[in-house]
Order: C-alpha cells, then structure tokens, then sequence
C-alpha cells in the first residue's frame, strides 16, 4: 500500500462499483453498459483505499491495418472519487496500464482527456484528433455527448512507447 492506496487487478465481484464510478463521472467519461464493464473486467485496474474502490481504469487496444505492432493503446475510464484526488491514485492507474500494456509492445499509448496537464506530467504530448480517429472510432460512436468527435472539448494526447524503457520513474 503506498499513500493509503493500493492499485490491483479487477475482479468480477467489481463491476458494480466500476459502472457506478463511471456513471459519476459521465460528464468526463464515455458510458459504458454493465455488459461491457463484465466483458474488459480482465483490463480493468482499481484503486483501493481501506476496503474502498476509490478509482479505476481500463484500456483498450486498437489495431493497424498492416502492422500488428503499430496498435494503440488507449487509457479509458480513467476517475477517482473527488475526495480522494491529488494523492497520485490517477497517476498510479495509469501506470499500472503502462507497466501491462507494455508486453504487448505497442507503438503508442493515447488519450482522450478533460485533463491534459495531468497526462502531460505522465509524458504524453498533444496531437490532433485526426491523427487517432480512426482508431477511436468505436469510442467516439457511442458517446452520448456530441455528434461530432471533432467539436467535443476532449483533448487528444499520444505518448510513444519506445520512450518507456528510458523513463524508470514511470514503471
């Protein structure tokens, strides 16, 4: 436990307390049905604070056409509880995709993000949206919000993975 957290793998016995943590925070998050939460639940990092789900995570790989080690990897679902913010549990999910996805091999690691100073302390840079469209489109075509992923605020962020191996600080 570190900072009166702990960040671990997510159980079938939290899907619940994941769709409510994402259901409080729809106005930064795309929805997600309880069937999807159960379906990714193997990709899903919670943080727990005294017995207390207090943030999750999840992440979502994206393929290449023509080169299966160009995929994306995408942070998603990204929330911690308001009272709980500001103690490093957002930065500790994040990792702890990093540190999993990084196997995997990935090209790149992306966001869609209300929260761009706080992806920027974690080495990811601003790029267009057009540069990853096409690979968050499954994303973007369920929101709720807009109509147009080009009109919605969301900042789209990309932090190369090659980078990860020079970087200790973040794993």
């Amino acid at each position: 436990m570190r900072n009166g957290f702990e960040i671990r793998v997510a159980t079938l016995g939290d899907a619940e307390k994941i769709y409510a943590m994402v259901h409080l925070n729809r106005d930064q998050l795309v929805p997600r049905s309880m069937g999807n939460i159960v379906e990714t639940i193997d990709r899903f990092f919670v943080a727990e604070s005294n017995g207390e789900m207090v943030g999750c995570a999840t992440y979502q790989i994206h393929p290449e056409f023509g080169d299966a080690r160009a995929a994306t990897v995408e942070v998603q679902s990204l929330a911690v509880k308001s009272a709980f913010r500001r103690r490093g549990i957002g930065k500790a999910l994040v990792e702890a995709i990093i540190s999993r996805v990084s196997a995997f091999g990935p090209g790149e690691i992306v966001a869609l993000t209300f929260a761009p100073k706080f992806f920027g302390a974690l080495g990811f840079e601003e790029i267009p949206k057009t540069e990853v469209m096409h690979k968050l489109y499954t994303g973007c075509i369920n929101c709720t919000k807009h109509t147009d992923p080009f009109t919605c605020p969301e900042i789209a962020m990309k932090r190369e993975m090659h980078s990860l191996s020079n970087r200790k600080d973040t794993l």
